[in-house]
């Protein structure tokens, strides 16, 4: 057969080319911003792409294991400490002096909040209210997706008739 008469290759992806291609992408959620509401105008820009792993980590931490139990307070300051990507003051985003966004670890942070320590001491500090502190960790761990309801439907199979 020559070229003219031959049946041409398919060149469309298939639709395994394209899943591999859906598959190959990272998957990452937006970083979402979460009010202080104790300090009008302050919100915090945190990423809500925690892990399983470090949440079971940082409860581990904050002595799920021990005898007294969880300490919830300590908990919700590392997952608030930890999440936080920057601050943001009136809608527009708080930077060190060298131009860098800041964290709870960063020092005019720790300056402002008279604390040495991050976590937990500079995150209960600046929200001034533990119950907002949970609150808070609450709002990021949902943002992760650990909230998220997926459906599930019996359905027959549509290439089957």
């Amino acid at each position: 057969m020559d070229e003219i008469t031959s049946p041409k290759k398919h060149t469309e992806p298939t639709l395994l080319d394209q899943l591999k291609v859906v598959i190959a992408k990272k998957v990452e959620r937006q970083n979402v911003f979460i009010e202080v509401p104790e300090r009008p105008g302050v919100k915090l820009l945190v990423s809500p792409n925690l892990t399983q792993t470090q949440i079971r980590s940082w409860q581990k931490q904050s002595g799920s294991e021990s005898q007294k139990g969880l300490d919830s307070s300590k908990f919700a300051c590392t997952v608030v400490g930890h999440a936080t990507k920057g601050f943001y003051l009136h809608g527009e985003e708080v930077l060190q002096d060298d131009q860098w966004p800041m964290t709870f670890a960063s020092k005019p942070i720790l300056e402002m909040t008279g604390c040495d320590k991050a976590i937990p001491d500079a995150v209960q500090k600046f929200f001034g209210i533990d119950a907002h502190v949970e609150a808070a960790a609450l709002a990021i761990i949902d943002a992760c997706g650990f909230g998220d309801t997926i459906q599930a439907e019996a359905t027959e199979n549509p290439t089957k008739n």
